[in-house]
């Protein structure tokens, strides 16, 4: 691991390879450590660079992480790029992380030479319709507020237990492998500054979306949560220059869940750009 100052805060990284540069950006209950079945395959002809974002394992803390919102995400992501002399890098963005490779892009063009979004969890974009607005309901009262509470009184392996299950179905976190168990218990902290931010869901419009103009790719989980479906489908409306592929036999977790499948999208995307 190395260390990087970046927008205020020291950012932990690992690097491989030689090449165009590629940056991994990772989801909520992760860290650099999530990519790991890309860092070697892509290394072969990129250089590949994994960063834990702020508050996650194992950055050291500065604040309460009230401030835990997308916009300074993107920021210290901004930061990262060009402290480390990157050259419009590739950025692959995963759910949390696929959404601040969206504010990034949009706020930064000039940082970014494509991105690869996966499932960005958009949630006040489902608000406008029924169908939408049911899920985000569902989502909070099965997942947000049983997790946050959770947390709030200081039972921080069920505050994780209750947002695993409410996203991804009822006895997921149980079943994972144990190693995957410890490293979200590495980053419940950061789950719990997340429940309890204010400014979590950054405002960011389909007007915003619309203005990228970097190569994208969209992609979901063919046994993700409806939720994502939904929102790659409003992202396809807002870009409609943007490439859509599904991940067969993966649910919202895809770089992990089959990650063959997965990292030969994303190699066959990022050599057309």
């Amino acid at each position: 691991m190395t260390t990087i100052e970046a927008n205020g805060t020291n950012l932990e990284y690992i690097e491989m390879g030689q090449g165009d540069p590629i940056v991994f950006v990772h989801g909520s209950l992760n860290d650099f450590r999530s990519w790991q079945f890309q860092m070697e395959p892509f290394s072969r002809h990129y250089r590949t660079i994994a960063y834990s974002r702020r508050y996650h394992y194992p950055n050291a803390w500065h604040g309460d992480g009230l401030d835990y919102s997308v916009n300074l995400h993107a920021e210290d992501l901004a930061s990262l790029i060009r402290g480390l002399g990157l050259q419009r890098p590739h950025i692959m963005g995963s759910s949390y992380g696929a959404y601040t490779t969206l504010v990034l892009a949009n706020r930064h063009p000039e940082l970014v030479r494509s991105i690869t979004l996966g499932e960005p969890p958009i949630l006040p974009w489902l608000e406008d319709t029924q169908d939408g607005a049911a899920l985000v309901a569902a989502f909070t009262m099965n997942a947000w507020e049983p997790s946050k509470r959770a947390f709030q009184r200081g039972d921080m392996e069920d505050g994780v237990r209750l947002f695993i299950n409410g996203v991804l179905g009822q006895g997921t976190f149980d079943k994972l492998p144990a190693p995957v168990r410890t490293a979200m218990m590495d980053n419940a902290p950061e789950m719990k500054a997340e429940t309890l931010s204010p400014v979590y869901f950054s405002k960011f419009t389909c007007d915003d979306a619309s203005e990228i103009k970097a190569p994208t790719l969209l992609l979901t989980g063919e046994l993700s949560p409806m939720m994502f479906r939904h929102i790659i489908k409003k992202l396809q409306g807002c870009m409609p220059q943007a490439e859509c592929s599904m991940i067969p036999k993966s649910s919202h977790m895809m770089q992990a869940g089959n990650p063959e499948v997965y990292n030969a999208q994303v190699l066959s995307f990022i050599s057309r750009h």
